[in-house]
């Protein structure tokens, strides 16, 4: 059974004249989206291919409907004749298709790349319109940036507690702070008047030569020690930190001293930092007085315990001597004499013990008030002599305590005492103690109502051998021997003391040790 062809040709016909009208659809919607943008490579690309689609669909739909009409016309030897033609033409403009694809990928960079550029532009464009508009503000404000720049860096060069200055090559001081005027004792006119060298302030010229000679090699110089000259004759030990600064007269550019070998007519300035170590000077000589001092106090332990021995001999045999010997006699008085510059001697010997911190440190558990009172009972006699009250005001939380109960005694006996010297007759001493249990610390403070302490010996009470007494009224060792035995119970002693109002001795001790 043969069935019939005109169905199928007429569905051919029908599909290849619709896809001929949807390929030009296709072709007018393209149209109108790169009408609206023609520099979108999206749009170009769709618009090309549908136009190849296009060619695609006229070429393969007329050859189609061609085909059927020749066919149903009886001239199929036409159509075997055209058939290679349309077949050939179809590919090509399947190829066109193809390349289109393939080339678009090199079109869409290009266009990326345009796209870019163009928005560089814009903005570019829109930064000069900005600054065309604002260039008045922007000016003002950059103004005042750097006003308060230069007010800042001013005021750090102003308000500095150590000397900076700027000279030149030959030493001739430029620009320099209150602080180095203060220093080196110049008025700020003097430098004005290019009437300073800072070379001549250095106590030896040599190392100010040795100075621009490293910085001209270098470019720096750090930490240097040496000494300067004040105002008053008096030497400056001080720190000193510098670099080069090189300029250019013609147009004022500055560049690193390593690049002046290329460089003809260049001003070299020198920028300086010097600090006053002065102080730190003296406290290390008072550093080395007491390593001096610590070897001194090993050598007196040595010397106390090599005649501790021979003067327990003599006590005895004096003491010996005295028993069989009538009191009133020369002999007599003359034994007792011996037997009371030999004590003398011992507490001498006991002292300097104490000082080098020779003697054994004992504790145990004890009560510190209880301690306090038995110094108290044994002073409060001589001291009620002189109208010298003693007056307790202790913490009743203060707990039990580990300490060397003789040396805890031997401490606040000193105190004690210190403060009757201080207060003379007529006086009030009070005893205040205050537990601290966060710091898990007591706190016990000795005031008197005495003379005071003037403040230049104010942190020298402490030293050996220093005393504000009488000569042969004391041995300068209480005090330093107080401060180590409470070194030695991992705690501080300090002092506070105005003249003519009294003094405060403010011990701290740690409640287990």
């Amino acid at each position: 059974m043969i069935l019939p062809l005109f169905p199928i040709w007429l569905i051919d016909f029908a599909g290849s004249s619709l896809m001929i009208i949807f390929s030009f659809l296709c072709v007018h919607l393209a149209m109108r989206l790169f009408n609206q943008d023609r520099e979108n490579a999206v749009w170009i690309y769709f618009l090309w291919i549908t136009s190849a689609l296009a060619v695609f669909a006229i070429s393969r739909g007329v050859g189609h409907v061609v085909k059927d009409l020749l066919i149903m016309s009886g001239r199929k030897d036409i159509w075997t004749i055209l058939q290679p033609y349309s077949g050939a033409f179809n590919t090509m403009t399947f190829v066109l298709v193809a390349s289109i694809t393939l080339f678009f990928e090199r079109v869409w960079q290009i266009n990326q790349t345009i796209l870019r550029d163009k928005q560089a532009l814009q903005d570019s464009h829109g930064q000069i319109l900005y600054l065309n508009r604002h260039l008045e503000d922007l000016v003002m404000e950059r103004t005042r940036e750097l006003r308060k720049s230069e007010n800042k860096y001013r005021r750090i060069f102003e308000s500095s507690r150590d000397m900076i200055l700027v000279t030149d090559q030959d030493g001739q001081i430029l620009e320099i702070n209150p602080a180095g005027t203060d220093l080196l004792g110049f008025s700020k006119e003097k430098v004005e008047n290019n009437a300073c060298s800072f070379k001549h302030f250095f106590l030896r010229q040599e190392i100010w030569d040795r100075i621009v000679e490293e910085l001209l090699a270098k470019g720096y110089v750090s930490d240097l020690e040496t000494e300067l000259i004040g105002p008053e004759g008096n030497v400056i030990h001080v720190l000193l930190s510098g670099s080069v600064e090189c300029l250019l007269p013609d147009n004022g550019d500055t560049f690193d001293v390593v690049q002046t070998t290329d460089h003809h007519d260049v001003k070299e300035f020198f920028h300086f930092l010097v600090k006053d170590i002065t102080r730190r000077r003296a406290m290390e000589q008072q550093l080395l007085q007491a390593d001096k001092l610590a070897s001194i106090g090993q050598l007196a332990a040595g010397v106390a315990h090599e005649i501790n021995n021979p003067l327990n001999i003599i006590l005895g045999y004096t003491q010996f001597l005295i028993k069989h010997e009538s009191e009133g006699t020369d002999r007599y008085e003359d034994l007792r004499t011996i037997e009371k510059h030999v004590r003398a001697c011992k507490n001498i010997v006991a002292d300097l013990l104490s000082f080098s911190r020779s003697t054994r440190t004992r504790k145990q558990q004890i009560d510190l008030h209880e301690c306090i009172k038995e110094v108290i009972n044994v002073i409060s006699q001589q001291f009620e002599l002189d109208q010298v009250r003693i007056s307790t005001e202790f913490d009743s939380r203060v707990p039990t305590m580990i300490l060397d109960g003789g040396k805890i005694k031997q401490v606040f006996m000193n105190l004690f005492m210190n403060a009757k010297h201080a207060i003379g007759k007529d006086g009030l001493i009070t005893v205040k103690t205050l537990y601290d249990q966060d710091a898990g610390q007591v706190e016990v403070r000795v005031e008197d109502t005495g003379c005071g302490i003037e403040p230049q010996n104010l942190s020298r009470i402490f030293d050996p051998f220093f005393t504000t007494k009488e000569t042969g009224k004391g041995t300068g060792l209480g005090l330093s021997v107080s401060y180590g035995i409470i070194k030695e119970h991992g705690g501080e002693i300090k002092v506070e003391s105005e003249p003519g109002k009294g003094s405060v001795f403010i011990v701290s001790l740690p409640v287990n040790q």
